[in-house]
């Protein structure tokens, strides 16, 4: 058993029940206030001093604070008799204040702390990135794109199917918020994917393109190198260095102004 009813009236329980409760906001009185009642039921604050071994001078304060915790209840009368709530009924009830003490509390420490952390990363941060791998540069691609509100430069020799169906859903928000993408492509595209990025897209191709890049908003730039094979990125440099995108898009649309058009079908 659990706990059991001792010759002197006193309540022994596991200790992994105790540090369970204790672990959960009671302390050592609150338990031992708490157990003889779900055992012997209703009683009264001294009947429970002496059961349960609390002084006198302290049961009124831990009987208010497991009323107030919602592990009891009072019903009135001379004396006040306590009656213990479910351990159910009182766990779920602890949760509760729990995470609204968690929300609470998270959303003071957000909201004061984000904007000195913030500043000092603004502060810190440098002004260029160097990225290597695959997969972080895809990643970084995905987030430049995902971020973009109204215009959005791509040049490109080669977009797999892979990429293709990994960017398509954000060029169609982009334009569903009434952006701009521009999409720059090589000759050597297939058909299919020229047909289905002009659908959201401007596109336009070209005979040759050295490396690619993205630009996002006129804020934030990212140009990529590819392996040699001609067909994976190898390095990346991003930035929202303002100056570095207007130049970024100044040379897209000199590029773009000499490609041709893909109109859609």
């Amino acid at each position: 058993m659990v706990w059991s009813e001792k010759t002197d009236n006193t309540i022994t329980v596991s200790e992994r029940v105790k540090k369970a409760m204790q672990n959960l906001g009671l302390t050592d009185y609150e338990v031992r206030a708490y157990l003889p009642l779900i055992q012997i039921g209703p009683l009264t604050a001294s009947e429970l001093s002496s059961i349960a071994e609390i002084p006198y001078s302290k049961i009124y304060e831990v009987l208010g604070s497991l009323e107030e915790k919602g592990w009891i209840e009072v019903e009135g009368g001379r004396p006040a008799r306590y009656h213990a709530k479910s351990p159910i009924t009182a766990v779920e009830t602890m949760k509760l204040k729990l995470e609204e003490k968690i929300q609470q509390n998270s959303n003071i420490i957000i909201s004061e702390l984000m904007p000195i952390f913030e500043n000092r990363w603004a502060k810190e941060k440098p002004d260029i990135w160097i990225l290597r791998g695959e997969q972080n540069i895809l990643a970084k691609l995905k987030e430049l794109i995902t971020n973009c509100e109204r215009e959005l430069l791509l040049a490109t020799p080669t977009l797999s199917k892979e990429l293709l169906h990994m960017l398509l859903p954000f060029f169609i928000t982009i334009k569903g918020k009434n952006g701009r993408v521009q999409i720059m492509l090589t000759s050597d595209i297939e058909q299919q994917t020229l047909k289905k990025l002009a659908e959201v897209a401007e596109v336009r191709v070209r005979e040759h393109m050295f490396g690619c890049g993205a630009i996002r908003d006129l804020k934030e730039v990212m140009i990529m190198f590819v392996a040699e094979n001609g067909k994976r990125p190898a390095i990346a440099i991003w930035s929202e260095h303002a100056s570095l995108a207007k130049f970024a898009r100044d040379y897209f649309d000199y590029l773009w102004n000499s490609a041709y058009p893909i109109k859609k079908v």
